[in-house]
C-alpha cells in the first residue's frame, strides 16, 4: 500500500538507485528517467484531493527510534496537500525543462541526485507530524540546496552563494530546533497535531516569547525575510532549473509553511502578529525597492521573489488575528487574509516559475542576462515574450491573470485592519495599506522593466549565442505554467474549493468550510480597484523615468548595506579564528602538553572539590618499611634529576630506573604478575626510546627563562597533585563492590595463572587488539617518515 511515508522516501530511494545503477547511462538524458518520480507522486496526490477537500486527513506512522519517541509520523491535510502538489508538480516541470537546458556533458548524475534529495526533504517537511522529523528534513533541504547552488562549483560566485545560503539557513535551523525543544519542554510531546491541541497551555507559559522568536528565526531565514534575505540573490548563481525550483516554488516556501502550520499555536498573540506582519510588509517594500536597480534579470527576479514572499508572510500575520478572543472567527479579515495568502502562494509559484524559465531561455540562447545588453527580443522570441508578459503582468497584479485576484484580496486584508481595536492596531491601521500600496508600485515598475526593456525597443545583438526560440520541449514547462495563470484567473473557485479552502481549514480547524467566501472576478469600483489604478499610473511613470529615479540609490554608499555587514562579520570572525589558531597552534609539542595538562588541572581539580568527591583515608593501607621509603625517595630524586639533566642518554636511563623501581614496589607488595608486566613494558619502552632518539639531531640545550621554569614547575606539581588526589579518592570512594574478586578466579575461568596477562588477553581481548593495531599503525607511520627522510638525503628528523 502506498503511504505518505513512502512518498517521502521515494525520491531518496531513486537517488540511491541513480548513484548505484544509472551512473553510466549515455543513450538517453537521465532526466527522462528522473521525471517519472515527481510525476508519479503528483498523480498520487491528485487522487487524494477529493478526500482532502471534504475535510479528510491521512495519518501514517513508521517506527524509527521508538526508544526516544522519534517515529516517522506523516500527516496529509489541506495545507500539506497544497505544498505537496507544488513540490511534485513544479518539480516535474523543472526536470522536463532541465532535460533541454542541461547538456549531457554536464555531471547529470550529481544534479539529479541533489534535486531528488531536495525534493524528498521538502516533502518530509510538509508531511511531517513530528517536530524532530521536520527538523531533520529542514536541514536536509539546506544541505541539498547548498549542493545544487554550488553545482557549477568551478565558479567562484556559485561557491560563495552556496556557502552564504548554508550559513544563514542553518543558523535559522538551529534556532528553530531550540524552539522545538522548548515546545517539547512545555507540552511533553513532539507531535505537531498534539502541540496545536495544547495551544492554550503554550500561550500561558513563560517560554512563549522565546519559542516564538526562535521558530520565526527559522522561518525568516528560510523564506528570505528581512534582514536574512541577502542569501537569495547570491543563490541565483545556480543553474536556472535550480532557481526556478528552489527559490521560487519550494525551498523559500518552507518558512511560509512553518508560519502557517504554527499559526494555530501562536495566533492571537501580539508578538506573533506584529513580528510576522511588520517583517513581511517591510520585506515586501524593501525588496521591491531594491529590485528596480538590478541589471541582471535573475537578480531582479530574486528580489521580486523576496518581495512576494514578504507579501504572503504579512497575510499570515494579519490572519493570525482571528485567534484573538475578541475577534469572531469567520470574519472578512479571516477569509481575505489567510485565503489570500494561500492563493497568492500558488499564484506566485506559477508566474515566478514561468519567469525563471524564460530568463533561463534568454540566457541559454542570447548568452546574457544583463539588461544593458538586451533589447528588442520580441521579434525573434515571440513565445518567450508572451510567457514573460503573462508572468510579469500576473506578478504586477493585472487582469486577466491570477495575480490580480490574490493582489486585490491582499489589499482588502490590509484595509480591513482598520476594523479592529486590538494590539493598538488603530494607530497603525492606515500605515499597513500604504506600505502595501507603495511596495506594489515598485513591483509594477520592475515587472515593466523585465518585459519591455528586455523584449521591446532597439534590437541589441547578443554577445554570444543566437536570439531565437529554443526547442519546443524547453518551452513546454513555462507554457504550461502560463496557461495555468490564465486558467486560475478564469476558474479561481475550482482551485479554492478543492485546495485552498481545505488548507484554510487546516489552519483554522473550527471553521465551517461553507463560511469561507468565494473568489469574485469583479467587486465594482472599490478602494482596492482605485489602489490598483494608482499603482498602474505611478508605476508607469516610475518605469519611464527609471533612469532619473535610479539616482536615488546613489545616496546610500555601498558600505551601508546588509551585504557589507555580512562581509564584515565573516571577515572579523575569520580574523578571530586565525588569531586563536595561531595562538595555540605553535608547532611545539611542549605547548600542546601544557594545554592538555592545564585543562586537566582545571576540569578535574575543580570538579573534584566542587562535587565534594575528595576522599582520602590510609587506614586500610599497608605499612611502609624503611626499605620502601628508600626506594620511594630514590624515585623522587630520579624524577627531579630527569628535569635537570642535559644528557639525553641520562634522561632515558633515569626514566627507566623509575619504571623498574615501580616494578620492585609490585614485588614488595606481593603482586608478581604486575611486576612481570611492568618489567616487560619498561624494557620495551626504554629500548624504543633509545631507537627513536638515535634518529633525532643533536640536542641543543636552551636555557629557559626564569618565568618559564616556574610555570613548568607549577604545572607539573599541580598535575601530580591532582592525579594523586583523584587516585586516592577513587580508592576510598567506591560506590559498588570491587570487581577484583571476579578476577581472582582467573585460573579457574581461563586456566591461566598470570592475572594481568589474562585480563589483557582474555577479558579485554578486543580492547588489547585495538591498542596493538594503534601501535602498529603508529609504527608504520614512523617507519614511513624515516624512510621518506632518508630518500631526501636527510638521515635525521627535524627537531621541532
Amino acid at each position: 500500500m502506498f503511504t505518505i511515508n513512502t512518498a517521502i522516501l521515494l525520491p531518496f530511494l531513486a537517488a540511491i538507485i541513480i548513484l548505484l545503477c544509472l551512473r553510466n547511462v549515455k543513450r538517453i538524458h537521465l532526466g527522462w528517467i528522473v521525471l517519472f518520480i515527481p510525476s508519479l507522486l503528483f498523480i498520487i496526490l491528485l487522487q487524494k484531493v477529493p478526500f482532502i477537500s471534504r475535510g479528510g486527513t491521512i495519518l501514517h506512522q513508521t517506527k524509527w527510534i521508538p526508544s526516544y519517541d522519534i517515529n516517522m509520523i506523516s500527516h496529509l491535510d489541506g495545507l500539506s496537500m497544497i505544498f505537496g502538489l507544488l513540490i511534485t508538480g513544479i518539480g516535474a516541470l523543472v526536470i522536463l525543462y532541465s532535460i533541454y537546458y542541461l547538456s549531457t556533458n554536464e555531471s547529470l548524475v550529481h544534479f539529479y541526485i541533489y534535486l531528488l534529495l531536495f525534493m524528498g526533504s521538502m516533502l518530509g517537511i510538509v508531511f511531517s507530524d513530528h517536530l524532530l522529523m521536520l527538523y531533520v528534513f529542514w536541514e536536509l533541504t539546506s544541505i541539498s540546496s547548498f549542493l545544487l547552488i554550488a553545482y557549477w562549483y568551478q565558479r567562484k560566485g556559485s561557491r560563495y552563494g552556496a556557502r552564504k545560503s548554508l550559513l544563514i539557513t542553518v543558523f535559522g535551523g538551529f534556532s528553530m530546533l531550540t524552539g522545538f525543544l522548548l515546545l517539547y519542554a512545555i507540552t511533553g510531546t513532539f507531535s505537531i497535531e498534539e502541540t496545536i491541541a495544547m495551544a492554550s497551555e503554550i500561550k500561558g507559559h513563560p517560554f512563549l516569547i522565546p519559542v516564538m522568536i526562535l521558530i520565526l528565526l527559522g522561518a525568516f531565514t528560510k523564506s528570505a525575510q528581512f534582514p536574512f534575505h541577502i542569501w537569495l540573490p547570491d543563490a541565483m548563481e545556480a543553474p536556472t532549473p535550480v532557481s526556478a525550483y528552489l527559490h521560487s516554488a519550494t525551498m523559500v516556501k518552507a518558512g511560509i509553511y512553518l508560519v502557517a502550520r504554527f499559526t494555530p499555536v501562536f495566533g492571537g498573540e501580539s508578538m506573533w502578529f506584529w513580528t510576522v506582519t511588520s517583517v513581511g510588509l517591510f520585506t515586501l517594500f524593501w525588496a521591491a525597492f531594491i529590485a528596480i536597480r538590478q541589471t541582471d534579470l535573475k537578480a531582479l527576479l530574486a528580489y521580486s521573489t523576496i518581495s512576494q514572499l514578504g507579501l504572503i508572510m504579512s497575510l499570515f500575520g494579519v490572519g493570525s488575528l482571528s485567534f484573538h478572543p475578541s475577534v469572531e472567527v469567520g470574519t472578512v479579515l479571516y477569509s481575505q487574509a489567510v485565503f489570500a495568502a494561500l492563493f497568492h502562494l500558488i499564484n506566485h509559484s506559477t508566474f515566478k516559475g514561468a519567469l525563471f524559465m524564460v530568463i533561463g531561455i534568454i540566457d541559454y540562447k542570447a548568452g546574457s542576462r544583463d539588461l544593458r545588453r538586451l533589447g528588442g527580443l520580441m521579434t525573434f522570441m515571440p513565445v518567450s515574450f508572451s510567457i514573460a508578459t503573462i508572468g510579469s503582468f500576473s506578478m504586477a497584479g493585472l487582469p486577466p491573470f491570477n495575480g490580480f485576484l490574490s493582489k486585490e484580496m491582499f489589499f482588502t486584508a490590509m484595509l480591513d485592519l482598520q476594523q479592529f481595536n486590538i494590539f493598538s492596531i488603530e494607530g497603525f491601521a492606515s500605515l499597513f495599506p500604504i506600505v502595501a500600496w507603495v511596495g506594489s508600485i515598485f513591483t509594477f515598475a520592475y515587472c515593466m522593466i523585465l518585459v519591455f526593456q528586455t523584449f521591446t525597443g532597439r534590437y541589441i545583438k547578443p554577445p554570444t549565442g543566437d536570439a531565437t526560440e529554443p526547442k519546443f520541449g524547453m518551452l513546454l514547462s513555462p507554457i504550461i505554467l502560463a496557461l495555468l495563470i490564465i486558467f486560475v484567473f478564469l476558474f479561481p473557485n475550482m482551485l479554492g474549493d478543492y485546495l485552498i479552502k481545505p488548507a484554510v481549514i487546516s489552519v483554522y480547524p473550527t471553521i465551517n468550510m461553507q463560511s469561507i467566501l468565494d473568489v469574485k472576478l469583479w467587486h465594482g469600483f472599490t478602494t482596492e480597484i482605485w489602489m490598483s489604478i494608482g499603482i498602474i499610473v505611478l508605476g508607469t511613470v516610475l518605469y519611464f523615468y527609471r533612469v532619473t529615479y535610479k539616482k536615488v540609490y546613489l545616496v546610500l554608499p555601498p558600505s551601508f548595506s546588509l551585504d557589507h555587514l555580512y562581509h564584515q562579520m565573516l571577515e572579523k570572525a575569520d580574523n578571530v579564528a586565525k588569531s586563536m589558531t595561531n595562538f595555540y597552534m605553535t608547532d611545539k609539542v611542549r605547548h600542546y602538553f601544557a594545554y592538555i595538562f592545564i585543562c586537566f588541572i582545571v576540569l578535574m581539580g575543580v570538579s573534584l572539590f566542587s562535587l565534594n568527591a575528595f576522599s582520602v583515608s590510609f587506614q586500610q593501607d599497608q605499612q611502609m618499611t624503611i626499605f620502601t621509603w628508600i626506594i620511594a625517595s630514590s624515585v623522587v630524586i630520579a624524577s627531579v634529576t630527569i628535569l635537570l639533566t642535559t644528557s639525553r642518554l641520562t634522561a632515558i636511563l633515569l626514566n627507566g630506573y623509575v619504571g623498574f623501581s615501580i616494578a620492585l614496589f609490585f614485588v614488595i607488595f606481593h603482586a608478581p604478575d604486575l611486576a612481570l608486566t611492568q618489567l616487560v613494558i619498561e624494557t620495551v619502552t626504554t629500548t624504543l626510546f633509545l631507537l627513536c632518539f638515535y634518529f633525532l639531531p643533536d640536542w641543543n640545550v636552551k636555557v629557559a627563562t626564569h618565568h618559564k621554569r616556574w610555570f613548568r614547575l607549577v604545572v607539573s606539581i599541580l598535575v601530580g597533585l591532582v592525579f594523586t588526589l583523584v587516585g586516592l579518592s577513587v580508592k576510598n570512594g567506591r560506590l559498588l563492590p570491587s570487581i577484583a574478586s571476579y578476577y581472582e578466579k582467573t585460573e579457574e575461568l581461563t586456566g591461566a595463572k598470570n592475572m594481568v596477562n589474562t585480563i589483557l588477553g582474555d577479558f579485554r581481548a578486543f580492547d588489547t587488539m585495538l591498542e596493538v593495531v594503534v601501535l602498529f599503525v603508529a609504527g608504520i607511520g614512523i617507519h614511513t617518515i624515516v624512510k621518506f627522510q632518508k630518500k631526501k638525503g636527510v638521515s635525521k628528523l627535524e627537531d621541532k
